[in-house]
């Protein structure tokens, strides 16, 4: 095997040009013919017996070519990658140039990571806007804790507006059942527009164990196969229930937490959404400033890099929505969008997320940023004492290869960071983050989007979910 050229082109692709010779293709050829002989049939021989020059003879010399080509041409590829010191990134497309007794040869073109010139990352400006705990707010977080306290009660009357109705149902179209338009023992909170518009109000009024045809027409906009169609669903009502939630007393301090009385209750949850704004404010910092790094490099990056990214958010999010019992098909159809279509409205965030992956590795380049023996071992130990695991079950789920990637990429950020300069936000800036919600969850109907700038920590994550984020 041979390298004739290694020519660089746009977008960080390469085209490598190589050749095999005759003697490294004849051993392909004569492996080929041991492995497809038994299933070639001539005249005179049992299976399996005829001789490769018959064979040639009556098929053409050329009949184990392919066979011997895609056999070796993996090997190859690898080993002209590793020759010529290349970062490849996914598939190559592969042209054959020439074959015969003397050999083959082809061009194989490939995308590679691109070259990075980084832009300033340090003394960087950010605004830095720290949210006050207001009355409100513990107010809305003890609700919240109340709602999760609640329980159901069965009701024996008919659906009202309000309740949660339990219950079976089946969508015709034509008198088909059509996909995606049945379920079982599904708990409906009637008015909170889940279903299809017209379908929730006419359950209302509905008992236990009743059964009735629902009329209902698709809006214009629905996705495909059922804009604007008239459907029919039958529905049965198995359970008709209220949430019945706690009343906000000393009791319900008791009964959710270690303190006796709903004050004391309320003032922990004070100090608790203090430090998770100051955490939430150094974390928007601390994407600020490496929003600004990723923006500010130079690189011409390949389509394949963000292509292989765009793919990555698809398939998390693809087990987000798992995580919800739902599937992409269930979401795409009520969110009217084609997997094409989503996988497009990815490759920006994807784009974003390539530049930010580029820079940080170029300053872990630039800083000369090491991670040690002694930062891994004691990350694993800090993850088996946060998660009561030993150590040796924390590897299991972490490879030290992404422990140590990690860990490099955390103090890159912290270069960046803690050289940045935090300013005083600007009106519209301090609005704009006030009325972002406190937390941002994988809930239906949430498109793919990019991952965050990766924090340097984040104490919540089990080495499972760690794992699974590292394979982003």
């Amino acid at each position: 095997m041979s390298v004739k050229s290694c020519e660089k082109l746009e977008k960080s692709m390469v085209a490598l040009t190589v050749e095999v010779g005759a003697e490294e293709f004849e051993a392909a050829v004569e492996k080929a013919y041991k492995k497809q002989r038994g299933s070639i049939r001539i005249p005179g021989f049992r299976p399996g017996k005829a001789p490769r020059k018959m064979i040639e003879r009556m098929y053409g010399e050329a009949v184990f070519y392919d066979e011997a080509i895609n056999s070796i041409l993996p090997d190859v590829y690898a080993d002209v990658v590793k020759e010529q010191e290349l970062d490849a990134v996914g598939y190559p497309q592969v042209e054959l140039l020439s074959v015969g007794k003397e050999g083959f040869s082809f061009k194989a073109t490939v995308a590679v990571y691109p070259e990075v010139t980084l832009g300033q990352y340090k003394g960087l400006e950010a605004p830095y806007f720290l949210r006050e705990v207001t009355e409100e707010d513990v107010d809305a977080r003890l609700n919240q804790m109340a709602d999760r306290n609640s329980r159901m009660v069965d009701q024996d009357r008919p659906v009202a507006s309000g309740d949660i109705a339990n219950i079976d149902f089946t969508g015709y179209l034509d008198g088909e059942p059509f996909e995606g338009g049945a379920g079982e023992s599904f708990d409906l909170t009637i008015g909170s527009g889940q279903f299809v518009p017209g379908f929730e109000e006419q359950l209302i009024g509905m008992a236990q164990n009743e059964e009735r045809d629902i009329d209902i027409t698709f809006p214009e906009n629905y996705h495909e196969g059922l804009a604007g169609k008239a459907v029919v669903f039958h529905v049965k009502v198995n359970a008709v229930k209220v949430k019945e939630i706690p009343e906000l007393d000393d009791e319900f301090a008791k009964d959710v937490s270690e303190f006796d009385t709903l004050e004391e209750l309320k003032a922990d949850l004070r100090a608790k959404l203090a430090q998770e704004r100051e955490e939430d404010a150094g974390h928007a910092f601390e994407e600020a400033v490496m929003e600004k790094v990723a923006q500010g490099i130079q690189a011409d990056i390949p389509d394949a890099l963000i292509e292989d990214q765009a793919h990555r958010f698809m398939e998390n999010f693809q087990m987000q929505l798992r995580s919800q019992g739902l599937t992409m098909e269930q979401y795409m159809n009520a969110a009217n969008l084609t997997e094409e279509a989503l996988l497009e409205q990815a490759k920006e965030p994807a784009t974003q997320q390539v530049r930010m992956d580029l820079a940080i590795a170029a300053i872990v380049k630039e800083e000369g940023i090491e991670v040690s023996e002694e930062d891994v071992a004691q990350e694993y130990e800090k993850m088996a004492g946060q998660f009561g695991m030993d150590v040796e079950n924390v590897k299991k789920y972490m490879e030290e290869a992404v422990v140590r990637e990690r860990l490099g990429r955390s103090k890159a950020i912290a270069v960046v960071v803690d050289a940045a300069v935090r300013t005083e936000p600007k009106p519209e800036e301090s609005a704009a983050q006030a009325e972002k919600p406190e937390e941002e969850s994988a809930a239906e109907g949430e498109k793919p989007k990019r991952k965050r700038a990766p924090r340097r920590k984040k104490a919540e994550e089990s080495p499972e979910e760690t794992a699974e984020g590292s394979a982003e």
